[in-house]
């Protein structure tokens, strides 16, 4: 019942006017008592309709107390000021790089922004064999090596050193096969 009577009492009691946005827009703040602690109340009474999207980035994080202190007409009027010369970069630095493509020609083939196609793999699998899989036996898997090898290779091969034997993946040397490493236990 305290709080129904505190909100009520809260509506009549006194209001401080904080400012006021380019749009018309006012900012008002109260203290209220609730469960024994004071709670700063901020909110902002439209000029027109209430249109949320009318309030600045400023006046936002004041309301949503990111901002202890409300902007200053001052800091509004240069923040402002900011945002025209950002547009007016942007503006320049579009005009200049349709002049620049203009320059360069037509000739370029222009990429269309949107989903692309993915990687042309035939080519990579064409280099397996069509009964590879990732669990035959190691004899069958190193015959298939070195049948890949021969192929793409010309007669003169020369002999390399085994390789270590480790619980840790080495790379992709002749020696790789897919999907038999494990991890270490």
């Amino acid at each position: 019942m305290s709080r129904l009577w505190a909100r009520f009492a809260g509506l009549f009691s006194s209001k401080s006017f904080i400012g006021v946005d380019k749009t018309g827009n006012k900012y008002f703040s109260r203290f209220e008592e609730i469960d024994g602690f004071a709670k700063e109340k901020r909110w902002v009474v439209f000029r027109r309709e209430q249109d949320p999207t009318s309030i600045p980035v400023e006046w936002i994080c004041w309301l949503s107390g990111q901002r202890k202190k409300a902007p200053t007409p001052e800091e509004m009027v240069e923040l402002e000021a900011r945002r025209e010369r950002v547009k007016l970069n942007v503006a320049l630095l579009k005009k200049e790089e349709e002049e620049r493509k203009a320059r360069e020609g037509t000739g370029r083939k222009v990429m269309a922004i949107g989903k692309v196609d993915g990687p042309d793999l035939t080519s990579f699998v064409r280099q397996f064999p069509p009964d590879s899989k990732g669990d035959i036996p190691e004899e069958a898997s190193e015959e298939a090596d070195k049948s890949r090898v021969k192929e793409h290779e010309p007669e003169i091969v020369t002999a390399e050193p085994p390789e270590p034997k480790t619980t840790e993946p080495s790379g992709s040397g002749s020696s790789f096969r897919p999907g038999t490493w494990q991890p270490p236990s």
